[in-house]
């Protein structure tokens, strides 16, 4: 295969002000979003925000230790005769509660914009650039701005080191000479906005008292910025390459390049240290070309050129920009936050139960490493998980559903009462090990397998009437809309008990150790999901499930889909997903709900099923120009939806466990596709 010709082919282009669809370049550690113009220079066109962001740039409000979760209240509920507590309401400890849910945030590092200027020196309006030409090259990494500003050409290429956490940034254009084009930097305020996680997304640039931006270092190459907030602080570092330096307001800084010139390179890198040097733009480029020529190159490919059917070229456009998208903003040092590095979302934090839609593609596409990087960091919070588990009187870890860098569980209505995020770290270090068989990855994971493990079995119920082992109440399936009181042996949470307890004796027999009883036994006893007319339920409660909760993700379906369904009968689930096609209210669903139905009608052999589900015409399956996975207003990136869909096409080329020795099995065998595919890994 020409795989670059192929990538290339879906660089995104822009001709015009796409404000839901700014390009991001970025290196898994940090991200740099930008408009049309190259920078951050016309936010405010943008609904989608500019963001500037890194993995390691939080802050608390107040100081790390304002609040505890000592300071807050918890409600209880019964568990068979315990009272656990759980973390949902604010009751009377309404700061503390807020507090904690919006700290750890993590950071906008700072906004870099142009300034145009008329020959008047008066501001250029908007509507005076025109012949908008923008195109990210995925097979470098750069993205290349051309446009007219006063009807003189202006040329920008901007790119990530992938390095180090800097940019930087070649212009070319007669405006230099005159000092026509110059460039701002800018720090918002680093606090969030209290209560709603919608709000987060807007920069703030009220309060200035409440940061500080101090110039640590200044001669005529170098300036180093150093930004405080609280008991929080990094460095910015300019390399200005002689332009000179103003400071203009109390966070905001003025570059005017040399005139007499038409070209002009600049480097902005931010640390949380101060960094002696940083890497020139031709090495950044000549590095970031180098970099995703690699990535391309290695690991999984596939193509589907040469298809009639008319969605294969649209299908290919998101399995290319998926791939770029989540190695820049889900393959990092820590599980992503759902908008990755473009900006917060839920105050910057990751969603546990999210990290398999984020990450699970990258071993099933050859790119093991870079799963690896973000799964060890739950090993670094297993003293936290370890404490919620205890708190609640279980063994093992409880891993939290809703965190910052620092592990710590976020008190809110929902996320406490979750179970689902619990077997992903034991299915994702499967698949890391089945990339190749390695005892290392054994060794390096055990701890974290057996203590997951050791929670699901602490937290099933023993029937001593029916002689199986439940799940809940209390409990929120992964359709969240259920209540804590009410929920019980959802299928989806059933089956994955069962394969993560599975998986853990496989685990203990490869090191050569006795496994658990326990865990066998409630592998060899835990409760079928039940079915009423044919199909299955939300939960063993859910007689409403196609009546009034047929809204939020359909996730019966992947206890045959996502999971190999040992517990599941798949008429029944034939006929559940069938339902679910026909009577799901669409609208409500979410990105990755599409190519969960997609693995599960591949299991049941209805390929022609699976690929309507992976294209369906609904909003939360948009793939807008940059590759994004709109949801919502607020909402117009979503990584889950990217790396959802990456597993299923994974899945769907190179099959699963035990599936009819067949090419590409999730697809059609109707004449209509044409796929090249290499290096894809089997699935569970």
């Amino acid at each position: 295969m020409d795989r670059k010709s192929v990538v290339q082919k879906h660089n995104p282009r822009i001709d015009q002000i796409e404000s839901l669809a700014p390009l991001s370049i970025g290196n898994s550690q940090f991200g740099f979003s930008v408009d049309f113009t190259g920078l951050q220079t016309y936010p405010e066109m943008y609904e989608t925000p500019l963001g500037t962001q890194s993995n390691w740039g939080w802050h608390y409000s107040k100081g790390k230790h304002l609040y505890s979760e000592n300071d807050i209240e918890y409600q209880t509920f019964d568990h068979y005769g315990s009272n656990i507590p759980y973390p949902m309401k604010p009751g009377n400890k309404e700061e503390a509660y807020h507090w904690l849910r919006q700290n750890p945030h993590r950071l906008q590092l700072g906004q870099i914009s142009f300034l145009f200027l008329a020959e008047n020196e008066q501001i250029i309006d908007i509507n005076e650039i025109t012949n908008i030409n923008q195109e990210l090259d995925l097979w470098s990494g750069i993205i290349t701005s051309r446009y007219e500003v006063d009807g003189e050409e202006v040329l920008v290429k901007t790119v990530c080191d992938p390095t180090s956490d800097a940019i930087g940034v070649y212009v070319s254009s007669t405006l230099l000479q005159t000092g026509r084009i110059q460039i701002i930097q800018s720090f918002p305020l680093p606090d969030v906005s209290h209560n709603s996680w919608d709000k987060a997304t807007t920069l703030n640039w009220d309060h200035k008292e409440r940061h500080h931006t101090y110039e640590s270092d200044h001669n005529d190459y170098v300036v180093h910025l150093k930004r405080v907030m609280d008991e929080d602080s990094y460095y910015v570092r300019w390399e200005k390459n002689g332009a000179s330096f103003t400071h203009l307001d109390t966070h905001q800084y003025q570059f005017v390049p040399p005139m007499n010139k038409t070209e002009y390179s600049f480097t902005v890198s931010f640390s949380p240290e101060k960094t002696a040097n940083v890497n020139s733009v031709a090495d950044m480029m000549e590095a970031s070309q180098q970099y995703w020529e690699d990535f391309w190159r290695k690991g999984a490919f596939v193509s589907f050129e040469g298809s009639s059917d008319l969605r294969a070229n649209e299908l290919e456009r998101r399995v290319i920009l998926s791939q770029y998208l989540t190695a820049v903003h889900s393959s990092g040092s820590i599980p992503p936050q759902e908008t990755g590095l473009m900006y917060n979302s839920w105050f910057g934090k990751a969603h546990l139960e999210m990290h398999w839609w984020h990450s699970a593609h990258f071993p099933l596409w050859g790119r093991a490493d870079k799963l690896n990087k973000s799964l060890q960091w739950y090993a670094t919070i297993l003293p936290i998980a370890k404490k919620i588990a205890s708190r609640q009187g279980y063994l093992g870890a409880r891993w939290p559903k809703m965190v910052g860098i620092d592990g710590e569980q976020s008190p809110s209505p929902v996320a406490p009462g979750l179970i689902w995020q619990q077997p992903h770290p034991i299915m994702l270090a499967e698949l890391l090990y089945r990339d190749n068989n390695s005892l290392a990855i054994l060794n390096q994971y055990k701890e974290v397998v057996f203590e997951s493990a050791d929670f699901m079995a602490s937290f099933a119920n023993w029937n001593e009437e029916e002689e199986v082992y439940v799940l809940g109440p209390p409990l929120i399936p992964a359709q969240e809309c259920h209540r804590m009181e009410d929920s019980k042996n959802p299928p989806y949470e059933i089956e994955y008990w069962k394969y993560g307890l599975e998986t853990a004796v496989k685990w203990a027999e490869r090191l050569g150790v006795a496994p658990d009883e326990k865990w066998l036994h409630v592998v060899n006893h835990i409760k079928r999901p039940r079915e009423k007319d044919g199909v299955y339920l939300a939960h063993e409660n859910g007689d409403n499930t196609f009546s009034e909760k047929n809204h939020d993700h359909p996730s019966m379906v992947a206890a045959l889909g996502v999971l190999p369904g040992s517990l599941i009968d798949r008429g029944t689930m034939k006929n559940t997903l069938l339902k679910v096609n026909e009577e799901w209210r669409w609208d409500t669903a979410w990105g990755w709900d599409f190519p969960m139905c997609a693995m599960t009608a591949a299991r049941l052999g209805e390929a022609e099923l699976a690929i309507d589900f992976l294209l369906m015409d609904a909003v939360k399956n948009t793939y807008l120009p940059n590759g994004h996975n709109y949801q919502r207003p607020g909402l117009t990136a979503y990584l889950p939806g990217n790396g959802g869909l990456l597993i299923a096409i994974a899945m769907m080329i190179a099959g699963w466990d035990g599936h009819a020795n067949e090419e590409y099995p999730g697809f059609p065998k109707n004449g209509k596709w044409n796929i090249q595919a290499e290096g894809f890994q089997t699935y569970i």
